[in-house]
């Protein structure tokens, strides 16, 4: 990966104690100099007021640039002869009081890192956004590039006059200069250079006020019919008044701006006051499910829950960055099922973010919840399921564990006293301890600084009249990883009565160790379910005793609990994965159980596991069939589904997805020429791409009909449609042209990277890609060394030869770890789509042997 300094831990700390920041003033001229965007560089002028303690000692100052035009310290020059964007510029014979400018030419972006610029294909309109975590600032100004050297700044920005500039803090004033115009902000609030940002373009804004908070939302122009402005609003509102009420500290800003950016790599960026969403995922051009819609709120309360958790109190070092991530994943779903009418957020975050945290807990690279990050590049990689998921999953057993109550006055403490400034997990730890009354650190030991997942198995003895006999827990580790954590969780006794599952009682316990007895269910009335980790309160993976298997089997959508359900959807899950049932069974289980489903989250999210197991897990000889019942039941649901519901739109896309046959493949042909449509359903915008996507996989219509219906789309979504369908072409000749451009020495906008990666490999072309396999493993590491970090990244989780499941896929991927040379994230990064491959071959034998 190339591009910025790869700062290390060490020399972090070494400058914190040498430098106070007082101030950086940053101008940017975004203007060709006739009042028109400029497209190659942009003119950057950074002043630094800052504190040295020792003063005659040196230091050196991230500058990302692409040629440094005038670098000066306390009016003297300094030598840049020895500056590269890799190394920094080296700051000699500091004073007491300095004071450096620099002024330079950046490049724009296309990677989403830095200064990105991407051109509307709608009304070829420029828009600009800034990107700057883990340590991208440097890509856009000279600056001390670490969380912990905070200080206040104060932009400037020339522009052409017709577009909108937006930053951290209010605009001051505006100037006409030339052929176009210079906005000048406030000083800013004190803010880690990660969160700063500055964006510009001709952006559609709309604004209101809640609580005294001045509120904006933005989006392309093109965009604006799309933008759902009222609730986008009422989402925020309800986020405000849920966090200064349970924080008890007021939003310090005195604006809070959202933008929906394009080309974006992530969901959403925290920029304190100054929000960028990603608007492929979250503007909406055509009809969604309320799934689509509980996301897009979620990723709002996050992006909110960071302006108090990560943006006033900010971490020190990225070792603490699990604790921002996890934090706002836990308060964005408390929020969201508290706050908002996504009242069964909980039930979402078990089925869609936790598993995310359980797969990516097993796999080779797994990770302590808290691990030292020795550099930049180390943290690159660690923005994981681990980091976000199973950290808030760790956070949820600390609020049972301590209780709400407690755990919210330990968090008002930790905010007060660390406001403005930075501090550590060790710091709301001691908030949390004094508010408790409980000593923690044990407990924070065992879970944030050991890796993988416990299992927890019921061993139930019944008595003849009934009676529970006994229940003994069961908890095992991994040999790899054997620890055995506490777990404070609630066991569930549901009886069935009339068909549904109705929760006679719940218990609330503790389990810890190989074994424990639960002696207060001894005597109590045999429940036909038994439900361990009832409300998901603890992080383990969940199997059920063999009474209460049988009747979750026969009768999964008799609980009333949504979050019920959503334990035995992910039990059967981790069978799946574990190799314990065979593919075939959780298809059949799927195909009967989830039509009856009534949690549009719980449908979305097991259908995309249903597919992964017929694309991956599946026996291929069996698969076909599989393909065939999954169509068939999405077929039947979606007929019978209320037209124009969420739970319609959700299997009219999982019949897209799993058409193959001739007989599937002409009911889509219809659909794309108009004719069959089902009432209730329009083939336009995203789901007519993964019409058009799925028919071009299949060899079911002239690949030719790309260009049309990208004539009849010419918007950002529609050149992503169109990119992915052309990379789907099922020919030789398409996939040499595909992989040629993604492995060459043109460096691809972000968007084009990610949409042809992603049509590379299909379910349905394993034959025409396998031949690739050996190449991806010959090419992977010179993709890595050329590209930046999001592009790179995207080359190996994505291009990954998931799909070619073989024993030669394995034995290349084992030689090409035995190399020596690698750099750690790459290896990790390989290492982890190996364990993919190596648990789907695994899961294909238990799925024949069942043949």
């Amino acid at each position: 990966m190339t591009g910025t300094r790869n700062l290390t831990q060490a020399e972090a700390a070494d400058r914190a104690r040498l430098l106070d920041v007082n101030s950086y003033d940053i101008s940017l001229d975004l203007t060709d100099g006739a009042g028109n965007p400029g497209d190659g560089t942009f003119r950057s002028v950074t002043t630094v007021k800052f504190t040295a303690t020792a003063p005659g000692t040196g230091t050196f100052i991230e500058v990302a640039a692409s040629k440094i035009l005038r670098a000066e310290l306390n009016g003297a020059a300094l030598d840049t002869s020895a500056w590269t964007a890799e190394t920094g510029l080296v700051l000699p014979q500091l004073a007491e009081q300095n004071a450096l400018v620099i002024e330079a030419d950046f490049p724009f972006s296309q990677q989403g890192q830095g200064l990105h610029r991407a051109v509307d294909p709608a009304d070829k309109e420029v828009y600009l956004y800034s990107q700057f975590e883990t340590a991208d600032a440097q890509k856009v100004f000279a600056c001390f590039d670490q969380p912990d050297l905070k200080s206040v700044y104060t932009w400037h920005a020339a522009v052409p006059k017709h577009w909108k500039v937006i930053s951290n803090a209010p605009v001051a004033s505006v100037t006409a200069e030339g052929f176009g115009k210079t906005v000048h902000f406030e000083q800013s609030a004190r803010m880690s250079t990660y969160v700063t940002a500055l964006c510009a373009g001709p952006y559609h804004e709309e604004r209101t006020t809640h609580d005294g908070i001045d509120l904006g939302v933005f989006c392309r122009a093109s965009m604006a019919e799309h933008l759902e402005a009222d609730e986008l609003f009422e989402i925020t509102k309800q986020g405000f008044d849920f966090f200064q009420t349970q924080f008890g500290v007021r939003y310090p800003l005195p604006k809070y701006d959202q933008l929906w950016v394009p080309e974006f790599n992530a969901g959403a960026m925290e920029n304190f006051g100054c929000v960028t969403h990603a608007d492929a995922s979250y503007i909406f051009r055509s009809e969604v499910t309320d799934f689509e819609r509980e996301q897009r709120a979620n990723t709002i309360l996050h992006e909110l829950a960071h302006m108090w958790f990560g943006d006033l109190v900010t971490m020190r070092w990225w070792d603490d960055l699990w604790l921002n991530e996890s934090f706002a994943e836990w308060a964005s779903h408390w929020c969201n099922a508290e706050a908002t009418r996504f009242s069964d957020a909980w039930t979402t975050f078990l089925s869609l973010r936790k598993n995310w945290g359980y797969g990516q807990d097993q796999l080779s690279s797994t990770h302590p919840v808290y691990c030292d990050m020795p550099d930049v590049d180390a943290v690159e990689v660690n923005f994981d399921g681990i980091t976000y998921a199973k950290g808030a999953s760790v956070i949820k057993q600390l609020v049972a564990y301590v209780g709400i109550d407690a755990f919210v006055t330990g968090l008002r403490a930790y905010f007060q006293q660390h406001a403005w400034g930075n501090a550590s997990f060790g710091d709301l730890l001691s908030a949390l301890e004094a508010a408790s009354g409980r000593e923690l650190r044990e407990f924070a030991a065992a879970w944030l600084e050991t890796a993988q997942v416990n299992t927890l198995r019921p061993v139930v003895e019944i008595a003849e009249d009934g009676t529970y006999r006994s229940v003994t827990v069961l908890q095992t580790a991994p040999a790899s990883h054997p620890t055995l954590r506490p777990h404070h969780l609630a066991v569930g006794l549901y009886d069935l009565v009339d068909g549904s599952l109705v929760r006679r009682e719940r218990i609330e316990t503790d389990v810890a160790g190989p074994e424990t007895v639960l002696t207060e269910l001894a005597g109590r009335k045999a429940a036909d379910v038994l439900l361990l980790n009832d409300d998901d309160l603890t992080y383990t993976k969940l199997r059920l005793d063999e009474r209460s298997l049988a009747t979750v089997v026969a009768n999964l959508s008799g609980f009333d609990s949504s979050l019920a359900r959503a334990l035995c959807w992910a039990a059967a899950w981790d069978m799946i994965r574990d190799a314990e049932m065979p593919a075939r069974d959780y298809v059949a289980l799927c195909v009967n159980a989830l039509p009856g489903e009534r949690d549009i989250n719980l449908v979305t999210a097991t259908l995309r596991q249903v597919q992964l197991v017929l694309t991956q897990y599946a026996d291929p000889a069996w698969a076909p069939s599989g393909w065939a019942k999954l169509a068939d039941t999405a077929k039947a649901a979606l007929a019978v589904a209320e037209p124009g519901s969420g739970f319609q739109l959700a299997w009219t896309r999982a019949f897209i997805t799993a058409a193959r046959g001739s007989a599937d493949l002409a009911v889509l042909q219809g659909w794309l020429a108009g004719t069959g449509v089902p009432e209730g359903i329009t083939i336009a915008g995203e789901l007519r791409w993964q019409l058009v996507q799925c028919l071009v996989a299949n060899g079911g219509v002239d690949p030719a009909i790309i260009q049309a219906e990208h004539d009849a789309d010419r918007t950002a979504s529609g050149d992503i449609g169109a990119a992915l369908a052309y990379a789907l072409i099922p020919t030789p000749e398409n996939k040499a042209a595909v992989w040629a451009e993604l492995t060459g020495p043109t460096s691809l906008a972000n968007w084009r990277n990610r949409a042809l990666i992603q049509g590379f490999q299909h379910s349905a072309q394993v034959e025409l890609t396998a031949p690739y396999t050996p190449r991806f493993f010959t090419e992977v590491a010179g993709v890595w060394a050329a590209r930046e970090s999001e592009p790179a990244q995207e080359f190996v989780v994505l291009g990954y030869p998931v799909l070619d499941v073989s024993p030669q896929t394995v034995e290349a991927a084992q030689a090409w770890l035995a190399e020596q040379g690698h750099p750690g994230p790459l290896r990790r990064l390989m290492a982890e789509g190996n364990d993919r491959v190596e648990r789907a071959l695994k899961a294909r034998a238990k799925d024949a042997s069942a043949s």
